[in-house]
């Protein structure tokens, strides 16, 4: 058994700050306040304990209260993620057989024909309290979130979290980052993405204050790591690359009390992190996913820059190995075990047993150096073979960020009659660069068969909520 979150923490530093957003802020014990007054009126709502609602809400402090008002009655959370069509959250909802969706007002517009009945934040605001025992202890084993992976192949899956797996996921990073009083973590990730509610979850667990912002701002957040009001944030690269040209247009360094700069959603270039460490700015990787509760590696403070490219070793409950690998530098498939591993799926692949004999295979291609240290090349679905050689998207990507007028790019593959297949990039320029200039600066760098064959400049990149690169949707703009 585990404490109820927030009843455990309001109990234990009722006066800590657990949120700020905007020009407000809350104690645990006025948060608790607040949720038990939403949690009590989804219960006027005929919500008990047990059953699946779906949530869609932006990430502001209403949606924490009601995300924790969620919990508080024991309810299993479908994050819906607002960035869907209608006819992705329509397939959700009917796949997770949901009792009721909770909608923020102004996101109404964003459900379809959805047979589940809808609640929306003002309904619940107006409805009247009924007053219900909140459970002081969770069963390990019990879901509380189901979040949808991307659909990168197919139909999404509803992956179940449990309560031991988000403890675990937590315990495994404080035990890696290290925890101090005042710390502060900034979140401008998605509160239904698996990165953005995993801060919630830290934030209870360790009484850390979160500083949440709505929707990303490089400006601020440069601001706010100038003036040292955060000490952590987690980002992907091109959020980080967008908050160093801030810093670096204003010839500024970020403040003593920044620790950690804690960046997933795939690889981040040598040149960023290089960049990072003279801002005074420390950038850990970091390797996880839906299935795996936020993070399973993380690179230690201390092995950045000797470890550069890496995300780490696996944190402290979790086991990482490299499918049918013989030896170090072994490339071939993740696998990963721990506690923090989802125990399943819900709906169209609730028969689908996420592990093979013990271990989760997480279709992302890697391998561990000779002292353990995960390297992780790409995802299997985007590997191009050209000519019988594996190429990896991830690398020409990173190879071409360092360009001084590159600010992000994008790889696939494409379909060639002698090689099978051949590179082609997407380029979003910041000045004067040519498609030969590129070439030549790949070909320094890189293989003959990796250096793309053709350049598109582009305004901006597909990506998804938590600005993950969409490849599948950069293969659709070569049809």
């Amino acid at each position: 058994m585990i404490p109820n979150w927030l009843i455990q923490r309001a109990y234990l530093t009722p006066n800590k700050i657990a949120l700020s957003f905007q020009d407000r802020a809350w104690t645990f014990a006025q948060l608790k306040e607040e949720a038990l007054d939403y949690a009590e009126k989804l219960k006027a709502n005929d919500l008990h304990e047990g059953d699946r609602i779906a949530l869609l809400g932006p990430s502001n402090a209403e949606m924490v209260c009601m995300i924790h008002a969620c919990l508080l009655v024991g309810l299993e959370i479908v994050m819906l993620n607002s960035r869907l069509s209608k006819k992705e959250m329509d397939w959700q909802l009917a796949d997770a057989e949901a009792k009721a969706v909770i909608v923020a007002d102004d996101l109404l517009g964003l459900l379809g024909s959805t047979a589940v009945p809808q609640l929306t934040f003002s309904h619940i605001q107006q409805s009247p309290r009924q007053p219900f025992r909140v459970a002081d202890q969770w069963d390990d084993n019990r879901t509380i979130t189901i979040m949808y992976t991307s659909g990168t192949t197919g139909f999404p899956k509803g992956v179940r979290q449990t309560v031991g797996n988000h403890v675990s996921s937590a315990l495994s990073s404080v035990l890696n980052l290290g925890l101090h009083d005042d710390d502060v973590w900034l979140c401008s990730m998605p509160l239904f993405h698996i990165s953005g509610f995993s801060i919630l979850v830290r934030s209870a667990v360790y009484g850390m204050t979160v500083r949440l912002y709505e929707k990303f701002d490089a400006k601020a957040v440069a601001n706010e790591i100038q003036q040292g009001t955060i000490t952590r944030m987690s980002i992907v690269s091109v959020m980080l690359d967008q908050v160093m040209r801030e810093l670096e247009a204003e010839q500024a360094k970020a403040h003593p009390n920044f620790q950690t700069m804690l960046a997933g959603g795939g690889s981040v270039p040598k040149d960023y992190i290089e960049r990072a460490n003279r801002l005074g700015m420390p950038v850990l990787q970091t390797y996880g996913m839906t299935e795996t509760s936020s993070q399973t590696a993380t690179l230690a403070a201390s092995d950045a820059i000797r470890k550069i490219g890496s995300a780490g070793k696996p944190l402290f409950f979790n086991q990482i190995q490299i499918k049918d690998a013989k030896s170090p530098n072994d490339i071939g498939e993740v696998l990963i075990r721990g506690p923090h591993v989802t125990p399943g799926y819900i709906g169209k692949f609730e028969d689908i047993e996420p592990s093979e004999n013990g271990w989760f295979p997480s279709g992302d291609i890697g391998y561990l150096d000779e002292e353990g240290y995960l390297f992780i090349l790409d995802r299997r679905s985007d590997l191009i073979i050209s000519g019988g050689e594996n190429v990896y998207p991830a690398e020409i990507e990173n190879v071409l960020a360092a360009h001084p007028n590159v600010i992000e790019a994008g790889v696939c593959g494409k379909d060639d009659p002698q090689w099978g297949m051949v590179p082609v990039a997407f380029v979003v320029a910041n000045g004067e660069v040519t498609p030969a200039e590129l070439r030549c600066f790949c070909e320094e760098r890189l293989a003959r068969y990796k250096v793309p064959t053709a350049f598109t400049f582009v305004e901006t990149l597909p990506r998804n909520a938590s600005n993950k690169l969409l490849r599948r949707e950069l293969r659709s703009l070569l049809e």
